[in-house]
């Protein structure tokens, strides 16, 4: 009886320390690592999220975003790849509000010029919003003034879009021409002059040419200017890079803009 109730005790304890009962125990070793391995990865997740989210962007950057085919769907511009006639109306908003951005690291002598490209930003928003199915592209807004007959009056958006695309002129002009003197043989303000002299001087009557005349003698310093320009943790070559890259992808959009303009007869439009 007494050996019956050993061998019956003997039986019982193998089957808890038996095959089963390791393969359980190895079952939960393995859940329990594989639980770290995912605590870990999700704390490395996080630290790359707080990278990211502590990474600041420059205006450049910014902009060459804005027009990377992601960010063309995401504002509904098809296969990110359609011509500018059908640009999405908050994507050219979103790229002028940047232009301002880049218009204020040069200073209060640009006041003049942002002043302008802020109302015309207003004015197409403010359109816009009356009707943004509607008004979800360019075409869509020049031709309802077309068809009115308001596409040539002061306060139109055509004028608005017209203005807002030669200020970019004006930009990437600037830019470019910020990154081709590498060896800095010219100052910020001989930049300036010599973008405005191709971009927007052409289109300005006497009195919008004789305010940037006098601006000009008031342009910072061209340090000033590149270290503003750059983004969080970036040196001069990675803004080099950028600044073509962004060249690459707005010249042919705006000479788009400036041939739907042409089309509806209004790239010939000037200032007082």
């Amino acid at each position: 009886m007494v050996e019956r109730e050993r061998d019956e005790g003997e039986a019982a304890r193998a089957l808890t320390s038996g095959p089963l009962q390791q393969q359980e125990g190895a079952a939960e070793g393995e859940s329990d690592e594989k639980a770290g391995d995912e605590r870990e990865e999700e704390e490395d997740d996080d630290d790359d999220d707080r990278d990211e989210e502590g990474t600041e962007w420059s205006e450049i950057r910014l902009a060459i975003d804005e027009l990377s085919p992601p960010a063309r769907l995401k504002h509904g511009d098809g296969d990110g790849k359609a011509a500018a006639s059908s640009l999405p109306t908050l994507r050219f908003l979103a790229l002028s509000h940047l232009l301002v951005r880049v218009l204020d690291k040069i200073g209060p002598t640009m006041a003049v010029l942002r002043l302008d490209v802020q109302r015309n930003i207003e004015r197409l928003q403010e359109l816009y919003l009356l009707d943004p199915a509607k008004y979800s592209t360019l075409t869509g807004i020049l031709e309802k003034e077309v068809k009115e007959g308001t596409a040539r009056k002061v306060d139109s958006c055509a004028r608005a879009v017209l203005w807002l695309a030669r200020s970019m002129d004006f930009t990437i002009a600037l830019l470019q021409s910020l990154e081709e003197d590498s060896e800095q043989q010219q100052s910020l303000a001989q930049l300036v002059e010599a973008a405005y002299e191709v971009s927007l001087k052409p289109w300005h009557g006497w009195i919008s040419s004789a305010a940037c005349k006098i601006a000009l003698k008031l342009i910072p310093e061209r340090k000033v200017f590149t270290s503003l320009l750059l983004g969080m943790g970036q040196d001069c070559s990675a803004l080099k890079d950028e600044i073509e890259r962004l060249a690459l992808l707005l010249r042919p959009l705006l000479d788009d803009i400036h041939s739907m303009m042409a089309r509806f007869r209004l790239d010939r439009l000037k200032s007082t």
